[in-house]
């Protein structure tokens, strides 16, 4: 689609973040958008990656995709890309990026209202400026889901917010069951064992494959596949080496094909990525791992779902590697503490199958 189509209507932009996890957290600002104004159209600019989340959203109109290479300024092409945006009609933009070049956009495209945080030297691009308190962040939903009104410094209760939801059709589930040679009959258990943000949020491979294998001891029918990019190829293939029972998918299914098999699984575990996050707003049955992150800042919103952290002192660090090597916050969370919840919500599939 050209983004040149023009439209009578006055539209909403939405700028998305570059990562998975933050994109699936901004869902709740497009609910609060589409509660206030039913009839506006909203369009999301967004990175090719992410640009599947963004299309499991039914509360997004047009979902296009960024032309712009990852951390470059590209000041001729943004003067380009946003004049042809001039002519979509937009009353007003979210600049969910905290950088410079993601608020020149709405500005080069002279939309009148824009919308976001202060972020890096912005003043003048961005004409409805939020504040965020650096010392006590908001947790990630808020910090986006704040956006839809009037700046102000409060932080509403995780009970005052719609949380997180991501669309799946039966047949869009059906497909990626069966293009990945799964069968629908039995259990299925995803793992992500990734993480983009670095390898100090990586639960042990090693720990991924006993829970592997405590699975198969209980559910010796139960399929155990192994989600992520083509980046976590390789640590997946760790866990295939120690447990052969599991299946290595990292990048070999696309995301929209993931979102889709995530949807049709039993259970997830997963890192503190942004799969964590799509199964969250799929509702599904979740054993979430937080190390070196703050597992009360994005944590799984689903009925179901468990959050492991060991709270050590030195946690959370915020850090891509661990600074004092021994990674003691992932490593000492036992593949026992991670069955311990799992054991349940698998016993409920059971339970729901043998009922009917």
């Amino acid at each position: 689609m050209s983004i040149s189509d023009g439209s009578d209507m006055r539209r909403t932009l939405v700028i998305s973040p570059n990562w998975i996890g933050d994109a699936v957290m901004a869902q709740p600002l497009l609910r609060l958008l589409r509660e206030r104004d039913p009839q506006r159209p909203i369009d999301v600019l967004a990175p090719t990656w992410v640009a599947p989340v963004w299309r499991a959203m039914r509360q997004v109109d047009t979902v296009i995709e960024s032309p712009f290479k990852h951390g470059a300024l590209q000041l001729r092409e943004r003067w380009n890309f946003a004049r042809n945006l001039r002519q979509r009609g937009y009353a007003e933009a979210y600049v969910l990026p905290n950088t410079l070049k993601f608020a020149l956009i709405p500005w080069l495209a002279g939309i009148a209202r824009r919308i976001g945080y202060r972020g890096e030297h912005r003043y003048g691009l961005i004409n409805v400026m939020h504040v965020d308190d650096s010392a006590l962040p908001r947790p990630m939903v808020w910090y986006y889901a704040a956006l839809a009104t009037a700046p102000n410094p409060g932080v509403a209760p995780p009970s005052a917010l719609p949380r997180p939801m991501l669309q799946v059709t039966v047949e869009q589930k059906a497909e990626a069951v069966f293009g990945a040679g799964l069968q629908p009959a039995l259990p299925l258990i995803a793992f992500a064992p990734g993480a983009e943000f670095g390898s100090a949020k990586r639960w042990p491979t090693s720990h991924f494959a006993q829970l592997a294998q405590t699975i198969r001891h209980s559910y010796a029918d139960a399929q155990i596949v192994l989600l992520g990019s083509a980046k976590d190829h390789s640590v997946c293939a760790e866990i295939v080496a120690l447990a052969p029972m599991t299946r290595n998918l990292a990048g070999v299914t696309s995301l929209d094909q993931a979102i889709a098999l995530i949807a049709q699984a039993d259970a997830v575990v997963s890192n503190d990525s942004g799969l964590l996050h799509i199964a969250s707003a799929l509702n599904r049955p979740i054993v979430a791992l937080y190390g070196p992150t703050d597992p009360d800042h994005a944590p799984p919103f689903s009925d179901v779902a468990k959050s492991l952290s060991l709270h050590l002192d030195c946690a959370p660090c915020r850090q891509r590697e661990c600074p004092l090597g021994h990674h003691h916050c992932l490593q000492n969370i036992t593949a026992d503490m991670v069955w311990q919840p799992l054991m349940p919500m698998l016993a409920a599939r059971a339970h729901r199958i043998n009922r009917s």
